[in-house]
């Protein structure tokens, strides 16, 4: 694979792997939200949520659309929020593992 290649690659999975665009991607699995939804329902500043959304949009990972003040974002790639899910599945399988091994020890 071409180094560009990685780099892009490398770039969507930095800007998915932070706390807070974790929780504004879950927000927006079920469609686009305005930015005035989204600080809120997150318990985030907004200018901490615009800077964390910029992020996103420039990675390639949302699309922004502006109607009148408002501005919306919406998951661009829906094959973002499947990586998503398989990192969940790891996690619950790794901590069952971890469980386990806690109990027989």
């Amino acid at each position: 694979m071409p180094v560009a290649s990685r780099e892009l690659q490398a770039e969507i999975l930095k800007a998915i792997a932070q706390e807070t665009r974790l929780s504004i991607l879950e927000l927006l699995r079920d469609g686009e939200r305005c930015v005035c939804e989204i600080f809120p329902a997150i318990n985030q500043e907004q200018s901490n949520v615009s800077r964390h959304l910029n992020v996103m949009q420039k990675a390639g990972i949302l699309t922004r659309r502006k109607d009148g003040l408002r501005i919306f974002y919406a998951v661009k790639h829906p094959e973002v929020l499947e990586i998503i899910n398989l990192a969940a599945a790891i996690m619950r399988r790794e901590a069952g593992r971890r469980h386990d091994l806690l109990r027989a020890g």
